[in-house]
């Protein structure tokens, strides 16, 4: 509602084009002298734009594909959201195939089942048998099974993506997730103790193993085994861990979490389709967010869910689409907005943009790959006319750290002028 006010007040307001286009020349003379810094070979995409009234206020090969690199995270996370809702929870939930628990034993088996839950962790699994306890369960008289049937068993980017080349490996992305899928043990080296960080192998039967020997050791006898396989329909929920959507993508846009991005990438596939998730639901659900919001889709193409693969391709022009699309979504806006890093507060952006000027803020993703580095967000002022910037560059010379310097420099001439104009 408020937007749609700002909008009407806007088309009330008397419009003064040479103010604007003064405005405008000033800034792109500035951008123009940053710009002059960054070597000839480096390819660079830049647009600066007024969702409310849909002006563009600076622009630079705004159609040509380029490596967003983390900015990818805000497909996937703008996807979700709008496909799930703000109010949405993944969850790791325990079911028995025993219809009478009150006898303080389990006639049957123990199912632990993943749904996207990339949050869940030990200490959870802990409060799980604690729950067991508390029902005054002593005995299981059946297996343990690990269900990460939710997804597909293809568990790593490089088997779902072609000829994928990435140096940035994960621990396997499944429906069932324990301490983001990996074990530490303990090495002696003499007087020192060495901590050894290994991924799982098989997540559901490693899960399923640790969980039987938690719950031994806290005095349940089990009889069966650990294994993975499939939770039946008729069985009886015990208890249930869960995580709300927002705190998830704010781990992933703030922190640019990858292991987390892959696992929400997979979900939403699952909830898209409505069956087992795999890549190729969830590469759809993007490609259908992007077509039923009308972003510009040319050249783009999203493989993953955290941008590690350069085979993600999109144009600044889309970037800016999916900025645009929340911006406009009044029941998720809020959400999105709030899982970005807060420059000079928190996330990746804590330590960049601590220099704007009064009444300025800018929340945003960045991206950093090798030779590549990608910036997008929205710049806002006192006035709550916001501006949505996206900065993308794919270089041979120079660091990160001159290229981001680069896009700190936009930015904050960007506000500078905008505070001292007001015609943005």
């Amino acid at each position: 509602m408020i937007r749609i006010l700002l909008v009407l007040i806007l088309l009330l307001t008397p419009y003064h084009p040479n103010s604007i286009t003064g405005s405008k020349d000033k800034l792109e003379n500035q951008i123009s002298t940053i710009l002059s810094r960054i070597p000839s070979n480096t390819k660079t995409g830049i647009l600066i734009y007024n969702p409310l009234t849909q002006d563009t206020i600076y622009s630079h090969n705004i159609f040509s594909p380029m490596i967003p690199a983390s900015v990818t995270k805000v497909f996937t996370t703008a996807t979700a959201l709008s496909l799930m809702g703000k109010d949405y929870r993944f969850s790791t939930i325990l079911f028995t195939d025993d219809s009478n628990i009150k006898d303080g034993t389990i006639n049957g088996n123990l199912f632990l089942k993943g749904f996207g839950n990339a949050t869940f962790s030990s200490e959870d699994l802990l409060h799980f048998i604690f729950k067991l306890k508390n029902l005054g369960i002593k005995e299981i008289t059946g297996n343990i099974v690990g269900d990460d049937s939710y997804f597909d068993n293809i568990y790593y980017r490089e088997d779902w993506i072609p000829d994928e080349s990435a140096n940035v490996k994960l621990p396997p992305i499944s429906a069932l997730v324990l301490d983001r899928n990996k074990t530490v043990s303990k090495r002696k080296r003499g007087r020192r103790t060495i901590y050894i960080t290994e991924n799982f192998k098989n997540p559901p039967l490693n899960i399923a193993q640790k969980f039987k020997q938690l719950i031994e050791e806290n005095d349940i006898s089990v009889n069966g085994v650990a294994k993975s396989g499939i939770t039946p329909d008729n069985v009886l929920e015990i208890a249930e861990s869960s995580v709300a959507i927002t705190d998830l993508i704010a781990m992933i846009n703030k922190h640019s979490d990858n292991f987390i991005a892959e696992c929400l990438f997979k979900s939403i596939g699952a909830f898209y389709s409505g069956k087992q998730s795999n890549s190729f639901y969830s590469q759809q659900a993007i490609q259908e967010f992007i077509k039923k919001n009308n972003i510009y889709s040319i050249n783009t193409e999203i493989v993953d869910g955290s941008g590690i693969s350069r085979f993600d391709q999109v144009t600044v022009a889309s970037v800016n689409g999916v900025l645009e699309t929340m911006y406009f979504d009044l029941k998720n806006f809020e959400s999105f907005y709030n899982s970005l890093s807060y420059a000079g507060v928190d996330g990746t952006l804590r330590n960049r943009l601590t220099d704007l000027p009064n009444g300025f803020s800018f929340r945003g993703k960045t991206g950093t790959l090798n030779s590549v580095i990608a910036l997008t967000g929205y710049l806002m002022s006192d006035d709550k006319d916001e501006l949505i910037i996206t900065i993308m560059f794919e270089f041979s010379k120079g660091s990160w750290n001159f290229y981001r310097d680069i896009q700190d420099e936009i930015i904050k001439s960007l506000a500078e002028l905008k505070k001292e104009s007001s015609d943005f």
